[in-house]
């Protein structure tokens, strides 16, 4: 029994060195390693070569885009005060982001163009209102500029809480989509500390909206009330949407308001 095992174990140790034996190594070839190293080195350094020779520098600068009131003078001066290296080691996103940051550029889009010149188109902030006395908010809703001294005067003017000009922004685009189908602008759209909403028409009319079901309240004005009130906007002073199923209207000469379709009182929380 023990002669047995004692077999076994040489069997043993000769199986593990014939394995051993089988995953040498075959000798490293370093005059091939050599070589294969001295190539990468040469192709790197004819890439480096190449790059810092055709890197020339920026001579042009291309401003493109339809601008109102944003200069091109401007956008380039901002492009050379910016721009770091050459024709190909310039970072364009650093570029665009120098020239995004102008206030009334929205976005900017750069190339290069072989050999020596950078073109830059420029998107100009589509201005959607004026936010409360000296600021615009674009047509995303977003506040971009604040302490303008002198405001377009054709832009509506939209007041709420802080915070709120995103809101407001939406709500003043669609109600004015469809005021525009029936020859109506809006003045102002205003939404209050409770949360009621008023808008004021170019005519000279005010719609209180409240602060419930302001989406109806207002497919409600501009499919009926504006309706009956249509070439008479001169004699009225207000129409207030904040009944269940109506409006009621006040006249510019204290005659009273007409209430129309309405069989409850306002809800003046509503």
């Amino acid at each position: 029994m023990n002669l047995g095992r004692f077999g076994l174990r040489r069997a043993n140790r000769r199986r593990r060195k014939a394995d051993e034996a089988s995953f040498v190594m075959p000798p490293l070839d370093w005059r091939r390693l050599a070589g294969a190293g001295a190539a990468l080195t040469l192709v790197a350094g004819l890439a480096w070569w190449l790059t810092d020779a055709l890197d020339q520098p920026v001579r042009k600068i291309v401003v493109t885009g339809n601008f109102q009131r944003v200069a091109a003078v401007e956008v380039e001066q901002v492009l050379r005060n910016t721009l770091a290296g050459g024709f190909l080691s310039a970072n364009l996103g650093e570029l665009r982001s120098a020239v995004e940051s102008l206030t009334w550029v929205d976005r900017a889009r750069l190339q290069r163009r072989w050999p020596d010149t950078l073109a830059v188109e420029v998107i100009e902030q589509q201005v959607a209102a004026r936010w409360g006395e000296d600021s615009v908010v674009n047509t995303r809703g977003e506040l971009f500029v604040s302490g303008l001294a002198l405001m377009p005067a054709e832009l509506p003017r939209l007041n709420g809480p802080e915070g709120s000009e995103g809101l407001v922004a939406q709500r003043y685009l669609a109600i004015q989509e469809r005021l525009g189908h029936q020859g109506l602008r809006l003045k102002t759209l205003t939404l209050d500390e409770r949360g009621a909403w008023e808008m004021e028409l170019t005519n000279g009319v005010l719609v209180r909206l409240g602060r419930n079901q302001v989406d109806q309240r207002t497919e409600r004005f501009i499919r009926v009330a504006s309706q009956v009130i249509a070439g008479r906007a001169a004699e009225v002073s207000h129409v207030d949407m904040r009944y269940s199923n109506g409006f009621s209207i006040g006249w510019r000469n204290g005659a009273g308001a007409a209430v129309v379709t309405q069989a409850e009182d306002p809800d003046t929380d509503a």
